[in-house]
């Protein structure tokens, strides 16, 4: 293995690692989202706070070595990417910073008012951020870098292939959290509250699947390469994450939540990998 191999493989392990945790973390807003009103939804607010609590800063180190990793190991294909995507980039670096702000803030609140317009602010950005991170997936997956840079700021993201990419992101994110917030109910012993997560990411996981394969139609027309290679090299991933992901729906269904974190772990990091395996393809 060269070097350029070496550093490919740490990059990609770094995007996967961020994909599953960072978006397991950013993806319980969704649920802090929907959670419903300042009474009925304080169950889930409790839960989300003591699942996440530990983690939510840390998981942002996988963002770092990635940035970090890309932009030493490929510069060129760095600059690439910052010089065309950078209306996007900015968009979710700005939801990462609101977001973590209002996480802290909502704690320590004066007043309700204040508790529920920080908690509205942690709950949209925890949802945009994902879908900006998406929205550049796309546009690098669907060839829309030039390799020189200096791409459409405009058209490089805003373009069926990066919004369903988008939509994507946050669908697989919120299931993933969803599966996790779940297993964390049950083992807390909170009945009420393990139904109740139970059914939402059951929901969840159906439309994100409906949505993936409604997006194989606009993206066959608006980026036949990244078409090609899902139905091609990136196939097995592909048949991968549609299983795993079924296999999770199966194990919330007949109450197996422990083992339904390890499925829907699976199933994000397959699509991912595929993804990864597509943009190198386009690349190369």
């Amino acid at each position: 293995m060269n070097a350029e191999t070496a550093v490919a493989a740490a990059l990609f392990t770094g995007v996967v690692a961020y994909a599953v945790l960072g978006g397991a973390d950013f993806s319980s807003g969704f649920f802090d989202l929907i959670a419903g009103g300042t009474r009925r939804g304080a169950p889930v607010r409790t839960l989300i706070d003591h699942s996440i609590g530990p983690v939510w800063e840390a998981n942002h180190v996988w963002l770092i070595f990635v940035l970090v990793t890309w932009w030493t190991g490929f510069p060129r294909s760095f600059a690439a990417a910052m010089t065309t995507l950078f209306v996007p980039l900015l968009l979710a670096l700005l939801g990462i910073v609101l977001r973590g702000a209002s996480f802290a803030f909502r704690k320590f609140a004066a007043t309700l008012a204040q508790a529920r317009l920080f908690g509205a602010v942690f709950a949209t950005s925890s949802v945009l951020t994902p879908f900006f991170l998406g929205t550049v997936a796309g546009g690098i997956a669907s060839g829309r870098v030039p390799a020189g840079g200096g791409g459409d700021p405009w058209s490089s993201w805003l373009n069926p292939t990066s919004l369903f990419g988008g939509l994507i992101a946050v669908g697989t994110c919120a299931f993933l959290a969803g599966t996790f917030l779940t297993a964390d109910a049950e083992r807390g012993g909170h009945e009420q509250l393990t139904v109740a997560l139970r059914r939402r990411s059951l929901v969840v996981g159906v439309v994100t699947g409906a949505v993936v394969f409604t997006a194989l139609i606009p993206i066959t027309r608006d980026a036949p390469t990244l078409s090609d290679g899902l139905t091609g090299r990136a196939a097995p991933l592909v048949v991968v994450s549609a299983l795993a992901g079924l296999a999770t729906l199966a194990l919330l269904a007949r109450h197996r939540y422990s083992f339904a974190r390890f499925t829907a772990v699976a199933a994000v990091a397959a699509v991912v990998s595929a993804h990864e395996e597509q943009r190198n393809e386009i690349h190369r």
